[in-house]
């Protein structure tokens, strides 16, 4: 059985971080809710209490349960955690006179501590609390100290209890996955041979004991959470997996035929459902954005339900949800406000009386592409920008016509071709960092382009035009979450707007796109 870390989520934003830090150290982790706290068997080896948004004074400042937790495993408490165990047991927290609020430094007064060891004397940490502990509870010391919060970090005499104030998690603590590690393999004593190659062979047996011989569907969307999904299927179950590719008649240039012949390559049993006619023609006169997403995922709902019809003796529907997809569905405070809505095959199985096998549901995106590497498949699924469901339905605004979806296909595949033809000198790669990226599109997280409702006057020749406007965007980002809009080179732009001007009939104007997420949103409906 899988040693593993338990992090308890009081509703900070950055708790996910928390769980890619573990991982990138290949030690297991989950997350849970603070108030649904999971059997602690022997495989849990420890226990992460997360930041939160409250204050441990709040009248509804969330509560956990920590018996059998703490003084049984080793424990870590991050900022709202580390207020928590000092005001639950006997500590005091008061209101800061002097908040932290980002970059602080922070000195270690005792290097002998396990949860600091090899930690610099004077290091960079990341604040973020209104309170502070005014007082630690009794058989607490302090272990380090900034110039604003003397009690910065503390442990617990007799207990593999520690805390600290500002959050390791971060990217801005210098040092955070250093003190993490030390507490996962140092003081929890895992062993941290949670890697794609283990996860892989683990999964694959998981697979088969609970498929056995049954028939299993999947929705395959070219992209890489369903295509690694895929491959995993294929190899525990083989001939019974079934795929299907929906061609929703809004995919981007030859992307149909293109993933079609890749999956064929890879010796999978896929079907090309091609409705593209039913789609665009139930698009037919509709603007709002909104509607038009709930009638693209209903409408690949009806598709994909009547195809996987004449597979007979199913059993299974299986689906490429990944970690971040479990964790907001059993958030906190409930799921997020729907910012817009998103389609997939999740409206599927009561409809079609099918259990759901989810192998992907314990992975982070970037840990998606790992596994995908380890399995051999093609950098060019594996490093794919993401792509929205409803496709180029909602990279259109306004009406989707099939004239409009014809310029837009061209624009984009300049566009999306230029990025891969511009060589830049090595960076980290936007899919993962520990790879080398030589061309732009692989130094970006996504791309593409958008066919905006207006028009302008232009000049072609002598005559006078009056044509489309198309917009970039081009994005880097670690989890879709947040992202910023690239620094794209002005030779790289200026090329690209003289192609699609003179190459894509209907397109006068070329705009670029520097909106951050957020405000912004990465697309535009």
């Amino acid at each position: 059985m899988t040693e593993k870390i338990i992090i308890l989520d009081f509703g900070s934003q950055v708790t996910q971080l928390i769980g890619r830090r573990l991982r990138e150290l290949n030690v297991y982790c989950e997350i849970y809710p603070y108030n649904k706290i999971p059997a602690l068997d022997e495989t849990v080896k420890g226990v992460i209490l997360s930041g939160s948004p409250f204050s441990v004074r709040d009248e509804k400042a969330p509560q956990a349960d920590l018996g059998g937790i703490k003084g049984v495993l080793p424990l870590l408490g991050i900022c709202y955690g580390a207020q928590y165990l000092a005001h639950k047991y006997g500590g005091e927290v008061n209101a800061s006179i002097a908040r932290e609020y980002g970059r602080a430094m922070l000195d270690v007064t005792d290097p002998g501590s396990p949860l600091l060891k090899g930690i610099s004397q004077h290091s960079q940490v990341w604040m973020s609390h209104g309170d502070t502990i005014a007082r630690l509870p009794e058989g607490a010391e302090v272990i380090a100290s900034t110039a604003d919060v003397e009690n910065a970090a503390y442990s617990i005499k007799g207990e593999q209890t520690y805390a600290v104030q500002f959050h390791p998690e971060v990217y801005h603590t210098v040092e955070g996955s250093r003190i993490l590690a030390n507490f996962a393999l140092g003081i929890c004593g895992c062993k941290g041979d949670w890697t794609p190659a283990s996860f892989i062979d683990t999964t694959i047996a998981e697979l088969k004991a609970k498929l056995g011989e049954d028939k299993v569907i999947l929705g395959l969307s070219g992209g890489v959470d369903s295509t690694v999904a895929a491959v995993l299927l294929n190899k525990a179950v083989g001939h019974n997996l079934t795929c299907i590719f929906v061609n929703n008649g809004l995919l981007r240039k030859n992307e149909f035929e293109d993933v079609l012949a890749s999956y064929k390559d890879m010796g999978l049993n896929v079907i090309g459902a091609d409705a593209s006619a039913d789609f665009i023609s139930r698009l037919k006169g509709v603007t709002d954005p909104e509607q038009k997403r709930k009638i693209i995922g209903r409408l690949f709902i009806e598709t994909f339900d009547k195809y996987a019809h004449s597979i007979e003796n199913a059993r299974w529907l299986a689906q490429g949800t990944i970690y971040p997809d479990v964790i907001e569905s059993a958030s906190v405070n409930g799921p997020s406000s729907t910012i817009k809505s998103h389609h997939n095959v999740g409206g599927l199985p009561e409809k079609m009386n099918l259990k759901i096998v989810e192998p992907l549901r314990s992975l982070f995106k970037d840990e998606v592409r790992r596994v995908g590497r380890a399995l051999k498949i093609k950098e060019e699924l594996i490093g794919r920008h993401p792509f929205p469901g409803p496709s180029l339905g909602i990279r259109i605004l306004g009406e989707v016509t099939e004239a409009k979806l014809a310029i837009l296909r061209e624009a984009d595949d300049i566009f999306i071709r230029g990025l891969r033809e511009y060589k830049i000198e090595g960076v980290p790669s936007a899919s993962d960092p520990t790879m080398t990226a030589t061309n732009l599109y692989d130094s970006i997280w996504q791309a593409g382009a958008m066919l905006l409702p207006v028009k302008s006057v232009g000049v072609m020749g002598d005559e006078r035009t009056y044509e489309y406007t198309i917009a970039l965007r081009a994005v880097i980002s670690t989890d879709g979450m947040t992202a910023d809009w690239v620094h794209l080179p002005y030779d790289f732009m200026a090329k690209v707007s003289n192609d699609i001007i003179n190459k894509v009939r209907g397109v006068n104007r070329v705009v670029y796109d520097i909106s951050s997420k957020p405000p912004a949103t990465i697309e535009w409906e």
